[in-house]
């Protein structure tokens, strides 16, 4: 079959099950466009290429399929860069195909030249620059392959246009072969009766459960773990749902922003499991300590992260799947003390309940409480990053997996409006409700076009304390409240921008008014914007 180059991309993306692409079109990815008319693929077009990214990587947390977002070259490609950095932090498969300035241009400063794949070397797990377009089946193979395999992330195709328009003689490759990479390594099981050992021999056991749970679909092997050895188990920012989260042994997220119970328990430990999480600054901010008060076993598909932030004591390298049916067989009649875990639970108490207060604002911590009684289990909750964020993973009540898309180690503000929008677009059956800062909600506003033309009806709720919360809070606390740059100031009307965008629009000032403000919102068809207004002083923790 003789078609071009840019067909060849899109019949490979077909391929892997993708049904929807995100992206925006230029001059130089106009051939891939052209030629999607010709596919079955719905094209979604994002008010900036960021947004794009975003949604891909929702898209696959919805679906399983890899995300993909496409983008034309110079500008339009650099604009991808903040998401593909946040979805290679979060190890989330996302193939991003750029156009690129003619082959015989490339390297003379042409109009809207950037060396993409140079720029995306460090937060890429591969890229490509295309010159043969008889290669374009291969590449796109090898790009899925690589971005889904062994610890997943993304993969930027950057494709000349003159390639594009090339006509190949096309057919589908075989598997790919990569020469040098080996994704995924069978689990050691000396390794995993090491682990099994130091859990039968602790006195005071921790798990902490991190995104690698959640990425490899092992939620429910892994609770199962958790209730057969009567196991206490935290979260990472990105395990959060793993574990529901009204679940007896759970006792929320810990570090920087967890949970007085999660901390609790992480300080006292003598066992500390990490199981698919990276041990970040922000689960662990003093891994020294940690490591000379307790011992330390690691479980992880990417080796390079195992010894990295923390010495291990017992490591594991490979699938948490595999790792978690060989510790089956190998931990029957183990059982965690119950004087530990009583103590553990007891620690709940630590954080209280939010209750409804009499303030002329709204407690946003007492609203998510009330928010995630009133919606079904099946919600999908998309936070954006700052104080809503933190609110969110600490008093919503999760109960399903992959029901949580934040962003965790890049941290990027504008994330949440255009994930909710991939998501809603993955699975329109779901109410998809985005937690929104007024600050970040602002960097991404445009997106809300794009939910109107895709038909996305999300349920956008606005915390407004017009301020950059979280960097107030920092000011406050280690500046001596020099506040300086965080004041929104010149902030828009929310109900004039809902009307501008024909959206439905209330608004919740008080404690009393949030239960009547949910309700409206969920009742009501179509897309709905709730600005809740929040006093600038409310605290993350």
């Amino acid at each position: 079959m003789r078609i071009t180059a840019a067909e060849a991309i899109l019949k490979m993306i077909e391929k892997q099950g993708v049904s929807v692409v995100f992206g925006y079109p230029g001059a130089t990815n106009a051939p891939i466009y052209d030629a999607l008319h010709k596919t079955k693929l719905r094209a979604v077009l994002t008010r900036n290429e960021q947004g794009a990214a975003h949604a891909a990587s929702s898209y696959f947390k919805m679906t399983g399929n890899i995300g993909v977002c496409m983008a034309t070259s110079g500008p339009g490609a650099t604009n991808l860069v903040t998401g593909i950095a946040n979805a290679y932090m979060d190890s989330i498969p996302l193939v991003a195909v750029t156009g690129q300035v003619a082959c015989q241009m490339v390297g003379k400063d042409a109009f809207q030249e950037v060396d993409i794949t140079g720029v995306t070397t460090p937060i890429t797990k591969h890229n490509y620059l295309v010159k043969n377009a008889d290669e374009i089946p291969k590449i796109m193979a090898e790009a899925f392959y690589i971005a889904g395999t062994g610890r997943p992330g993304p993969v930027v195709v950057d494709v000349p246009m003159d390639v594009q328009l090339q006509k190949i003689n096309f057919r589908f490759p075989d598997r790919p072969n990569i020469l040098g990479y080996s994704p995924q390594k069978p689990v050691d099981p000396a390794q995993v009766q090491l682990l099994a050992s130091a859990l039968k021999e602790a006195k005071r056991p921790l798990i902490v459960a991190g995104g690698g749970i959640l990425c490899a679909g092992a939620s429910c092997e892994f609770l199962r773990f958790l209730e057969r050895l009567a196991l206490p188990a935290v979260s990472t920012l990105m395990g959060i749902s793993a574990v529901p989260s009204a679940h007896r042994q759970f006792l929320g997220m810990v570090g920087l922003h967890g949970t007085k119970a999660a901390n609790f328990a992480f300080d006292r430990a003598d066992l500390v499991v990490f199981m698919g999480a990276r041990v970040s600054d922000r689960s662990a901010s003093n891994p020294e300590w940690l490591s000379e008060h307790a011992k330390i076993a690691h479980v992880d598909i990417d080796p390079a992260e195992i010894n990295k932030n923390i010495p291990c004591d017992v490591s594991v390298a490979g699938d948490i799947k595999d790792t978690l049916f060989m510790l089956e067989e190998r931990t029957a009649g183990v059982c965690c003390p119950a004087d530990w875990l009583d103590m553990c639970t007891k620690a709940k108490a630590l954080d209280p309940v939010p209750k409804a207060g009499n303030s002329a604002y709204t407690n946003p911590k007492y609203f998510l409480k009330m928010l995630s009684e009133a919606v079904g289990e099946d919600t999908v909750i998309s936070t954006e990053v700052g104080q809503n964020q933190i609110w969110t993973a600490n008093h919503y009540r999760f109960t399903r997996p992959n029901t949580f898309l934040t962003s965790g180690g890049f941290g990027t503000m504008g994330y949440g409006l255009p994930a909710a929008i991939g998501a809603k677009i993955a699975r329109p059956e779901a109410t998809v409700i985005a937690i929104e800062g007024d600050g970040s909600f602002q960097m991404a506003m445009p997106e809300l076009a794009a939910m109107k033309q895709a038909g996305a009806d999300l349920k956008i709720v606005l915390f407004v304390n017009r301020t950059l919360g979280m960097v107030r809070e920092l000011q406050r606390d280690h500046y001596g409240a020099n506040y300086t740059s965080v004041d929104l100031g010149a902030y828009p009307k929310y109900d004039r921008i809902a009307a501008a965008y024909d959206i439905a629009y209330g608004a919740v000032r008080s404690d009393s008014e949030a239960e009547n403000g949910i309700m409206e919102m969920l009742k009501t068809d179509g897309p709905f914007l709730l600005e809740v207004f929040v006093d600038p002083e409310e605290n993350t923790l």
